[in-house]
């Protein structure tokens, strides 16, 4: 039994000898490969990204292509490398090709995901920092992956979408800025070109509201105990609820400091008494 693996190892020191013998100039030529092969990925890859960056590229697609780059630089390096030490890459490229038709039927929803980040990618419907809304779902964009898109609200949650809930989708893009909307009421005796200007210049010396587009101020309509002006302006997504409490406050206080009346409900009542014409 002990004899039988002794001949065993030796047979396999043998054939271990033999091949370090054979071919040790060639793995030291396919770690050279690998190694030169790999800095030469990396330093293309990095190339690629900084050329579309320097041409305003979305960062996503940079990401993108330039992996891609790298990967495919990589895999051939390595055929190159196996290929130096007399290993065929042929059974390997059956068996990946094997290995991805299965998984292709086992994971067609995650890859319906990442055809759909593809899509996205390429067409480029929106990008990182835009706010979109999508099934009745809305935030800023913080990331685009191949398998999902991650939006930030303005409450701070972060909202994680699968890509092909998103393909195909109606979608809704303003861009970096969301729409707030505010009014308040006047009074009728009061001067509505006054609060109008008050209002807007709360509005506009804002730090948080954009300058384009620019803000709406105006009547909305004639209530019944005052003079509803509306007002709308832009904001960063991510700062909806702050700044709308703040310019409420600016808005109010502007309007009581200038004296101008803000109505509240009332109702008059008549009451006839008995014998009094009605």
């Amino acid at each position: 039994m002990i004899s039988s693996e002794i001949e065993q190892f030796e047979k396999y020191y043998t054939m271990l000898t033999e091949y370090l013998v054979t071919y040790s100039m060639q793995i030291v030529g396919a770690i050279f490969i690998l190694c030169i092969g790999l800095w030469i990925a990396k330093k293309i890859s990095n190339i690629v990204a900084n050329l579309m960056q320097r041409h305003n590229v979305d960062i996503t697609l940079t990401n993108f292509i330039s992996n891609v780059v790298k990967v495919l630089l990589i895999v051939m390096v390595v055929i190159i490398a196996l290929g130096k030490i007399g290993i065929s890459v042929t059974p390997f490229v059956a068996a990946i090709g094997a290995a991805s038709l299965g998984a292709g039927l086992a994971l067609q929803g995650m890859l319906s995901n990442y055809g759909a980040g593809l899509a996205i990618i390429a067409t480029r419907p929106f990008v990182v920092g835009d706010t979109i809304e999508v099934k009745n779902v809305s935030g800023q964009v913080k990331t685009i992956e191949l398998g999902h898109t991650v939006l930030i609200n303005e409450e701070k949650v972060e909202i994680t979408i699968p890509n092909k809930h998103i393909v195909g989708e109606i979608l809704h893009n303003s861009f970096s800025y969301s729409l707030v909307k505010g009014e308040i009421d006047v009074a009728y005796s009061a001067c509505t070109d006054t609060a109008i200007r008050l209002i807007e210049e709360q509005i506009s010396n804002h730090e948080l509201v954009a300058s384009s587009p620019h803000a709406q101020i105006g009547i909305e309509k004639f209530a019944e105990s005052g003079v509803t002006i509306s007002y709308r302006y832009w904001v960063p997504t991510t700062k909806i609820i702050e700044t709308k409490l703040a310019i409420n406050s600016l808005v109010y206080k502007a309007l009581n400091q200038a004296d101008i009346a803000i109505p509240f409900p009332q109702r008059v009542i008549t009451i006839n008494k008995p014998g009094n014409d009605i």
